[in-house]
């Protein structure tokens, strides 16, 4: 017994090393595992920020939150180059301009929903998104005879309890693979530039309607796009039917 007690004293370090060695591998190997990452992955949720298609197809669509002075002028560019967009608007700018809502609808443009609103939806129970959803849908919905599809998060934010909450609503929450990044007040030139280098078939752009330059952009953006073949519409019109699911991008696919 003393002679293993001396051997143990002697080869203490060794073996305290190899544990701690051991103790790092089997963290690694949970953290890393395909399985246990797999059943981790499954359980996120994300909203479509695009969708899987092998056709030149592509949905533009506009936030509209404060500012309207330049709808009427959208509703116009799009009708001239006879292509169609999502407008997802706040409950309180369909209240404030109900006359844009209704003329955004008559043109045939999606009007879909991006909250009451705009607040922090992950600051806000399940319960409470509901409600400001709800409240947002029944805006719409009195203006233009539709209710709501769609649904924006407000600052492009959510997580898992936000999407869930969405989704409970029988509604899809929508993001976007091209951000314009109109609302920084860039040039033109540079919000033109930015969509037609990132753009590709099932690709969902972000603009806003009171952005600065987009009116001056979205012309050539959409000349560009209809002569390289491709097909603007609606979010809704981009959408897979059916089987589907969502990949780690966030883009929806087909089994």
């Amino acid at each position: 017994m003393q002679e293993f007690k001396t051997i143990f004293r002697k080869h203490r370090k060794i073996l305290s090393a190899v544990l701690l060695l051991f103790a790092v591998f089997l963290i690694f190997w949970t953290v890393n595992s395909p399985v246990l990452v797999g059943v981790s992955a499954s359980k996120r949720q994300l909203p479509v920020y695009s969708v899987q298609r092998k056709d030149k197809v592509a949905a533009i669509s506009f936030d509209a939150a404060w500012g309207n002075e330049d709808t009427q002028m959208l509703i116009d560019i799009l009708d001239k180059y006879k292509s169609h967009a999502t407008f997802f608007v706040v409950g309180d700018w369909a209240e404030k301009y109900p006359e844009s809502v209704k003329a955004l609808a008559d043109a045939g443009n999606e009007v879909m929903n991006h909250s009451s609103s705009h607040a922090h939806f992950s600051q806000l129970t399940s319960e409470q998104i509901k409600a400001d959803v709800n409240a947002c849908n029944d805006k719409i919905e009195a203006v233009t005879g539709v209710r709501p599809t769609l649904f924006r998060c407000p600052y492009g934010e959510y997580d898992d309890h936000v999407i869930q909450a969405i989704r409970e609503l029988g509604m899809e929450p929508i993001q976007w693979d091209v951000d314009s990044l109109d609302w920084k007040g860039i040039s033109a030139a540079e919000i033109t530039q930015r969509v037609l280098q990132r753009i590709k078939p099932g690709s969902i752009v972000l603009f806003h309607n009171a952005a600065e330059h987009t009116p001056e952009a979205l012309p050539d953006i959409l000349e560009a796009l209809i002569a390289n073949g491709y097909t603007i519409v609606p979010v809704s019109q981009i959408l897979l039917d059916g089987d589907t699911y969502i990949d780690n991008t966030g883009m929806q696919c087909r089994p």
